[in-house]
């Protein structure tokens, strides 16, 4: 186990989780039962895996399983770890969190699993490109996804004629004749600066390769050539904005958009919930973002928001294998699918929820790339970097947002561009 790597991934949340106490956890309950611990990082979702582990539970006389769904289990997690205190499974987002622990050496190589040919192929490569370093074996299994796109009003779309567009041209088009019959195209809500990276990531996915983060790591391009097109066509949808849509928060955006108030909302299905609370009846579909002029080219916006993970500490691999079994029968994803509006990750037969019925075709189709933001180290701030672009209306601001971008991206992966160099030159 790679201690070193463990501790400063803990250091810098220990001071204030320093009251957090936990044991060692057993390898037995009272009544002789293998017990698995697992550790899942979506308390929104507490209700599913609750549902989940007293099936589990019902079923299986010589296993118990224990689910643990705290808020910020990410910062738990890593305290945990620093105290050896390590769950047997954990569940969590495909984003840069996975890539700074399988970096680490804490996950168990799962190969073996027979569940893994199971897994759409699009999924198990958006896991495989968050990899710093390529690495023989699988260390993570993808469980459910979201989509991010465009949300829009269908009953809104009906009652105008509105058609759903499939290229660049035809999008612009479409919401200069919804300007034109007085309503707001797109709504953003960029007073919180994450909401910019919804647009930035679902028209990214069609424009640049998957995986240009690992190339501009090796020094085999830069963002100022490969976000250009991004960048520019990002700017471009606030002309089909509303007033000062920096004045208006994530929450503003999604009650304006439930109201009415404009035909679509270019976020994830993440925002369905909050959405259908400030009006249930409201009838959604979305559709991904019509980034190019052809539409063979376009690309869904999926990631993995949930994988399964064993620990390379876990000590019964057998029974954590036989919770991963049940969790990925088609009736345990299915409990989690209709309480979260997830896509799978697994090929079957599923009932998604109906706003994602534009997206079926890509989903089928495996034409999904990953969130590129899920590749962005936090502390850059990429998200306010985006708003700050968005906000200066000066000539020269495509060319100063996109050599910050490489200049910063330099700064804060220095010792990981390093690390790949070393890699690349091994190779040769």
């Amino acid at each position: 186990m790679n201690y070193r790597k463990i501790i400063a991934l803990a250091i810098p949340i220990l001071a204030v989780t320093s009251l957090l106490s936990t044991g060692c956890s057993s390898n037995r309950s009272n009544d002789g039962k293998t017990v698995i611990k697992m550790l899942q990082y979506k308390p929104e979702a507490v209700a599913a895996f609750e549902e989940m582990e007293k099936r589990f539970n019902e079923t299986h006389d010589d296993i118990l399983l224990q689910i643990e769904s705290p808020n910020e289990a990410m910062t738990i997690l890593k305290t945990r770890l620093i105290k050896e205190d390590y769950p047997d499974i954990v569940g969590i987002g495909g984003d840069i969190n996975y890539s700074n622990f399988l970096d680490a050496e804490l996950f168990m190589d799962i190969s073996d699993f027979e569940g893994v040919a199971d897994i759409k192929p699009a999924y198990m490569d958006i896991v495989e490109n968050l990899e710093f370093i390529p690495t023989d074996g699988i260390y993570a299994l993808p469980y459910v996804a979201n989509c991010a796109g465009i949300l829009y009003n269908k009953d809104m779309f009906e009652q105008n004629g509105w058609e759903v567009p499939t290229t660049w041209t035809e999008f612009n088009e479409l919401c200069k004749t919804i300007q034109a019959s007085d309503t707001l195209p797109l709504y953003f809500g960029y007073k919180d600066t994450w909401t910019t990276l919804a647009p930035w990531n679902a028209l990214a996915v069609g424009l640049v390769e998957p995986d240009i983060c690992a190339q501009v790591n090796a020094g085999k391009a830069t963002f100022a050539e490969a976000y250009a097109e991004v960048a520019v066509k990002t700017k471009a949808l606030l002309q089909y904005a509303e007033p000062n849509p920096y004045a208006y928060s994530y929450n503003d955006a999604c009650t304006a958009f439930a109201r009415g108030e404009a035909a679509m909302y270019p976020i994830g299905s993440y925002a369905v919930p909050q959405i259908m609370s400030v009006n249930p009846d409201m009838n959604i579909d979305s559709f991904p973002f019509p980034a190019n002029e052809d539409e063979s080219e376009n690309v869904l916006n999926s990631g993995v928001d949930l994988a399964f993970c064993v620990m390379k500490e876990c000590k019964n691999k057998e029974a954590a294998y036989e919770v991963l079994r049940f969790m990925y029968e088609d009736e345990t994803i299915q409990i989690y699918l209709d309480d979260q509006n997830a896509v799978p990750c697994k090929v079957g037969d599923f009932s998604l929820p109906s706003m994602l019925d534009s997206m079926v075709p890509y989903i089928e189709a495996d034409r999904m790339a990953d969130y590129q933001d899920h590749h962005y180290p936090s502390e850059m701030s990429v998200d306010a970097m985006i708003q700050t672009y968005l906000m200066d209306e000066s000539e020269n601001s495509t060319e100063t947002f996109l050599q910050r971008f490489d200049r910063e991206w330099e700064r804060y992966n220095r010792d990981l561009i390093a690390k790949v160099k070393k890699y690349e030159e091994g190779l040769k």
